[in-house]
């Protein structure tokens, strides 16, 4: 296998971003491979949302360097993301309250048959998406303001895989979700790693986090500070290096 085989799906190194005198990020590293889910954690203000910003290209990092399958990239913009195979689903979900579900899916990408929208094509497509992720949602036709928040979080995260994405970042996709919409959420989680996806998970809810991240990131003041597998760190550990406890140590070796 060559050098380039195991090059990680998306690898940040030495990314580090200025807001004027403040160090949001700073000379951060961070990889996720196909089929693994990597948890970003840490307190209010520890850089997280502006690492997923970099990534999506809503921001520009100051600097460091991005690769994908070894290869350098910029990302620009958040539609040079999508060309690489980005795709990322921010807290506010951004979905249409009086459009259904298809039509949100589809929204500003729909299918065509000629000049006309192609209707039957593309429900049967998001039903295709919706039953890949096993989502309760129980029809296409259904108005996104008719939905549950765990509900609208699928339907956010099926849009996402509309261009067959390499790489997914959900920013806090479980806040304020009740138990049950939760657990639903994480499902979908799960089946974008098995779909064979990387993905980056910002979370403040460290059950959920443990659940189902393959990997644990922390960032604190925008720096690294612990990498862990999920399998086999403590709850006591992730907090310490959240708070600063712990000194910032690379993951622990794991036997292959």
């Amino acid at each position: 296998m060559n050098a380039r085989a195991k090059a990680p799906l998306l690898s940040l190194r030495g990314i580090t971003k200025r807001f004027n005198a403040v160090e949001a990020l700073v000379d951060v590293d961070l990889e996720v491979n196909a089929h693994e889910v990597v948890a970003l954690v840490g307190d209010n203000a520890a850089g997280k949302s502006t690492l997923a910003k970099v990534i999506a290209g809503v921001l520009q990092p100051d600097a460091g360097f991005i690769e994908i399958d070894g290869e350098p990239v910029t990302i620009p913009s958040p539609g040079a993301a999508h060309g690489l195979g980005i795709a990322t689903v921010f807290q506010d979900l951004a979905l249409c309250e009086n459009l259904d579900v298809t039509s949100n899916i589809f929204l500003g990408r729909e299918l065509r048959t000629g000049p006309a929208i192609d209707d039957a094509r593309m429900e049967n497509v998001a039903r295709g998406i919706l039953r890949d992720l096993t989502s309760r949602i129980p029809s296409v036709r259904t108005p996104v303001k008719a939905l549950s928040g765990g509900q609208r979080q699928s339907v956010a995260i099926a849009r996402t895989l509309i261009g067959s994405p390499r790489i997914v970042i959900l920013d806090e996709p479980t806040s304020a979700l009740s138990i049950s919409h939760t657990a639903e959420v994480l499902t979908h989680i799960e089946r974008l790693r098995d779909l064979g996806l990387g993905v980056v998970l910002i979370s403040h809810n460290m059950n959920d986090v443990r659940a189902v991240a393959d990997r644990i990131e922390v960032l604190r003041h925008g720096r690294n500070n612990g990498s862990f597998r999920a399998d086999s760190v403590s709850h006591e550990e992730i907090l310490g290096a959240i708070t600063g406890a712990t000194i910032a140590r690379p993951l622990r070796a794991v036997a292959l």
